[in-house]
C-alpha cells in the first residue's frame, strides 16, 4: 500500500525536453515508437513536443506550428488513458495556433515562462483554460525567485487556476532541503485542486533522488513529477523515467511497465545517445556550483586559457542579478578584467634582460614539427648553444632553460612536468603559479596582449615582444608550423583550440605581419618547416 495519501503522477518529457540533442529529429517512427511503448508502460502524462510558431512542420520532429500539425503526426494513434501535452514556451506561439480542445488530439498544453513574464504568461494559459485544455504554469529557473516572489506567483495561480503548477530546476541546482523549502511554500498557498510537479535536471545528480523526496512529501495535494527515457534532454539531462517508475512501483504499488520503458530506451533513445551524450558531466556541474547560466561556464572554458580554478574565481564575481540571465558583454569584460592582472615588471625585465641580452634565443612551439624535426633541433641546439624557451608546454628529450607561461590552463595540465625537468620559469600576469621560484620571472600581461585583435594574447607574438625589449640578438623558431584549416595544427590533439581551423587564415596573416615588422628589431630565424616563412619570403619578393 502507498506510504503517503496523496496520488502521484509521472510525466515523461523525452520527445521534448530530449529534442535539445537532436534539434526535435527523432524520426517518425521514433516519435510514434516512443510515443505508443511509454502509452502501453501506463505512464500518466505525456509530452509529445513543443509548439513553436516559428518552425515549420516536419513529419520526423517532435516541434510544431499549431495543433493540427499536431494532429498530421499522431492520427488515428491509440492514447488509451494517458494525458497527452505538449509545451509552449512563452511567446513563441501566439494563440491563434491553437484549436479548441475538442478539435485537438492533445489533451494539456504546459506553458513555460520566464520569472518576469509570468502575470503575461499566466494570462495566456487562462486563455488556454478557455479553449478546453488542461494547463500546467511551468516556472522556469524556480531557483531565481525569492520567498515573496513565489507568494506573489501564487497570488497570480489562484486566480488563474491551472490544473498544475510546476517547480522548474533549469540548471540543476537544488539540493533536497531547497526543493522541499520551494515545495512547503507552493503547498501552503496555491488552492489544494491544484497538482504541484516537479522537473529535474541532473547537474548535481540529484534528479532521481530530488524525484524521491517530492514524493515523499506529507500532502493531501496531488503531485507530479517530470522525467525522460535514460535521462535524455537538455544540457545535464533530467531525472531517469526508468528509475523514477521503478521506485514509484516498489513503494507505491504503481503499475508503469518497466519493460515498455527499457524496450523505448533500447530501439528508440540509445542511438542518440552515442552521438551527443547528455547527463552529469563537469562542465554542468561548473554551472550549476555556481549558480549560473551554462553559457558563460561555455564561453571561459572555450577561451582554453584558464584554469578551472580561474573560471570558478570570475563566476562567482557575476552579479546576483545577472546569474541566470546570459550576458555575453559582460562575461567578455569579466574576462578581460581578470587576465587584465597590472603588474610592475621592470624589475623582472631588468633581471631578464641580463640573461637574454645580446644573446640568441631558441623557442620551441606545439605544433607538428616538434616532433617530426626532432633531430634537426636538437642538432642546431648541439651546434649553436642558445638559450631554449619553451612556449606554454614541455618537450619530451629536449632540455630547457625556461618556460614562458602565458596560458593558466596548460600550466596547470604541465605543472608536474616543470618540477621534472627542473626549468625556470617566465609567467604573464594572468597566471596564478603554485609555488613561485626566486629565479622566476613575472611580466606584465597587458603590455603584451594586442586588445586591437581577434586572438588578443598570441603567445609566440607576446614573448618575440619580450625578446625585443630586451635585446636579444637572434631568436630561432622551432614547432611554430602556422595553422592549417584541413588538419591538426598541434602534435597533441587535446591542445588544439576551437578557434584554430577556423581562424587559420587570420592567424598566419596577423603573426606573419608581426614578424615582418619585429625583425626590423631582431634577426628571426626558422629551424622547421613554417607557413611564416613561406609567407614572410613572399612579402620580400
Amino acid at each position: 500500500m502507498p506510504f503517503y495519501k496523496n496520488k502521484k503522477y509521472l510525466l515523461d518529457c523525452t520527445l521534448r525536453d530530449g529534442g535539445y540533442i537532436n534539434d526535435w529529429e527523432f524520426g517518425i517512427n521514433n516519435i510514434i515508437s516512443i510515443f505508443e511503448r511509454l502509452v502501453d508502460a501506463n505512464i500518466d502524462f505525456l509530452e509529445i513536443g513543443f509548439i513553436d510558431e516559428r518552425r515549420q512542420y516536419d513529419v520526423n520532429r517532435s516541434i510544431f506550428p499549431d495543433t493540427t500539425s499536431i494532429d498530421k503526426t499522431f492520427h488515428n494513434i491509440d492514447k488509451k488513458n494517458t494525458k497527452v501535452v505538449a509545451m509552449i514556451d512563452y511567446g513563441t506561439c501566439d494563440i491563434k495556433y491553437i484549436k479548441d480542445k475538442k478539435d485537438s488530439f492533445i489533451d494539456g498544453i504546459r506553458v513555460i515562462f520566464k520569472k518576469h513574464l509570468r502575470r503575461e504568461a499566466l494570462t495566456f494559459c487562462e486563455e488556454l483554460k478557455k479553449k478546453g485544455y488542461i494547463v500546467f504554469a511551468q516556472l522556469v529557473s524556480t531557483t531565481s525567485y525569492s520567498d515573496d516572489e513565489i507568494k506573489d506567483l501564487a497570488d497570480i495561480v489562484n486566480s488563474v487556476e491551472p490544473f498544475a503548477v510546476s517547480i522548474v530546476d533549469t540548471y540543476g541546482l537544488l539540493h533536497r532541503d531547497n526543493l522541499i523549502h520551494y515545495f512547503n511554500i507552493l503547498d501552503e498557498l496555491l488552492n489544494k485542486k491544484i497538482i504541484l510537479g516537479y522537473h529535474a535536471h541532473n547537474n548535481f545528480q540529484m534528479g532521481y533522488a530530488n524525484c524521491l523526496s517530492f514524493f515523499q512529501q506529507d500532502t493531501e495535494r496531488e503531485i507530479l513529477v517530470d522525467g525522460s527515457l535514460y535521462g535524455m534532454g537538455k544540457s545535464a539531462g533530467n531525472a531517469p523515467i526508468e528509475l523514477i517508475a521503478m521506485s514509484l512501483n516498489n513503494l507505491y504499488d504503481k503499475k508503469y511497465d518497466i519493460d515498455q520503458i527499457l524496450e523505448a530506451i533500447d530501439a528508440n533513445v540509445l542511438n542518440f545517445y552515442k552521438s551527443a551524450t547528455w547527463g552529469y558531466n563537469m562542465f554542468y556541474f561548473i554551472a550549476a556550483l555556481n549558480d549560473c547560466h551554462p553559457n558563460y561556464v561555455r564561453y571561459l572554458m572555450n577561451k582554453k586559457t584558464l584554469s578551472i580554478k580561474s573560471i570558478n574565481k570570475i563566476l562567482k564575481n557575476i552579479s546576483l542579478d545577472k546569474k541566470l540571465m546570459y550576458d555575453k558583454k559582460l562575461i567578455e569584460t569579466m574576462y578581460f578584467e581578470y587576465q587584465n592582472n597590472i603588474v610592475d615588471d621592470r624589475k623582472d625585465i631588468l633581471e631578464l634582460s641580463k640573461v637574454l641580452k645580446d644573446r640568441e634565443v631558441i623557442l620551441l612551439g606545439p605544433a607538428n614539427s616538434i616532433y617530426v624535426e626532432k633531430d634537426k633541433i636538437k642538432k642546431y641546439i648541439c651546434e649553436n648553444k642558445p638559450i631554449v624557451i619553451a612556449i606554454n608546454d614541455i618537450f619530451r628529450d629536449i632540455n630547457l632553460d625556461y618556460v614562458f607561461i602565458s596560458n593558466s590552463k596548460r600550466y596547470s595540465q604541465m605543472s608536474y612536468k616543470i618540477i621534472d625537468k627542473n626549468c625556470k620559469l617566465i609567467f604573464t600576469s594572468n597566471v596564478t603559479p603554485i609555488e613561485r621560484d626566486k629565479n622566476s620571472f613575472l611580466l606584465d600581461y597587458v603590455k603584451l596582449i594586442d586588445e586591437k585583435t581577434d586572438i588578443i594574447d598570441n603567445s609566440l607574438v607576446m614573448f618575440i615582444k619580450v625578446l625585443m625589449e630586451v635585446k636579444t640578438k637572434k631568436v630561432s623558431l622551432a614547432g611554430f608550423d602556422g595553422y592549417y584549416i584541413d588538419k591538426s595544427n598541434y602534435y597533441d590533439k587535446d591542445k588544439e583550440y576551437d578557434f584554430a581551423k577556423k581562424k587559420s587564415k587570420y592567424l598566419n596573416d596577423y603573426t606573419t605581419n608581426f614578424l615582418k615588422t619585429a625583425r626590423e628589431k631582431i634577426e628571426i630565424n626558422f629551424i622547421t618547416k613554417s607557413i611564416y616563412e613561406g609567407m614572410l619570403y613572399e612579402n620580400q619578393s
